[in-house]
C-alpha cells in the first residue's frame, strides 16, 4: 500500500478552504534549495524545481525497491519567500525576493541514501541545479495557515487575512512566509490553483 502523507499530516497539508487554523510544526527533513529572484523569470527557479524532483522521485524508488520495501506519493513543492528589505518582498519587488523550495522527505530517509541518490541522478542526467541540493531538518513551530484556490496573484487578501489573524489574536509574525504548492502550477490553470498559505508567529514581546 502506498503511504500518502499529505493524508498522514493532513492538518498541515490538506487545510480547509478559506479558514485560518493555527497549527505547530514538528521539525522534519526536506530537500532543499535556495536562491533570489522572480520565479516566473528565474532560470535558477526552474532548474531548482527539476533538480528537486529528481532527487526526490530516485530516492522513493530506492526505498520501495533496495532498502525499505515501502512505497510513498512524492511529497509536494514548497516555498520559503523572503527579501533582505521586507518592503520588496511587500511591495512585490520580485527580482529581490530570496526563496528556498523544499520537499519533504518521511523519515526513512537517511543522509546517506540522500548523497547516494544524489549520486545516481548526477550520473543519469545531471540537472543544472543538483550541485544545489541539500538535506536538512527543519522545525517550523507555531504557525496560522490557510489554504488559497486560484492565482498567485491573488493571494494577497489571504495573506492579510492571516496577519490580522496573528496580531489579532496577541502574537507578531516570525519565521519566513511559506507556501505548499498543492497543484503542479506548471500544469494547472491559475483559477484551480491549490495553494496553503503559512504564516509562522511568536509571541509578542
Amino acid at each position: 500500500m502506498k503511504i500518502d502523507y499529505k493524508r498522514e499530516l493532513s492538518a498541515l497539508y490538506r487545510p480547509a478552504a478559506q479558514k485560518i487554523v493555527e497549527v505547530d510544526v514538528p521539525e522534519m527533513s526536506f530537500l532543499m534549495v535556495d536562491g533570489q529572484g522572480s520565479p516566473g523569470a528565474s532560470e535558477s527557479f526552474a532548474e531548482a524545481i527539476e533538480a528537486l524532483f529528481s532527487v526526490a522521485y530516485t530516492l522513493k524508488f530506492m526505498v520501495k525497491n533496495e532498502t525499505h520495501g515501502i512505497d510513498y506519493v512524492v511529497m509536494p513543492l514548497e516555498g520559503l519567500w523572503w527579501a533582505n528589505d521586507m518592503s520588496a518582498f511587500v511591495q512585490g519587488d520580485r527580482d529581490n525576493w530570496k526563496w528556498t523550495l523544499l520537499i519533504m522527505q518521511p523519515d526513512i530517509v537517511s543522509e546517506g541514501l540522500v548523497e547516494k541518490a544524489i549520486s545516481r541522478v548526477r550520473k543519469k542526467k545531471a540537472p543544472a541545479g543538483l550541485a544545489r541540493v541539500r538535506f536538512e531538518r527543519f522545525k517550523e513551530g507555531k504557525a496560522a495557515q490557510c489554504l488559497h484556490v486560484g492565482s498567485f496573484a491573488d493571494e494577497g487578501p489571504a495573506v492579510e487575512a492571516l496577519h490580522e489573524f496573528i496580531s489579532a489574536s496577541g502574537r507578531q509574525l516570525s519565521g519566513k512566509h511559506h507556501e505548499i504548492y498543492l497543484s503542479d502550477f506548471r500544469r494547472t490553470s491559475p483559477e484551480k490553483l491549490g495553494t496553503v498559505i503559512r504564516q509562522p508567529f511568536s509571541e509578542r514581546t
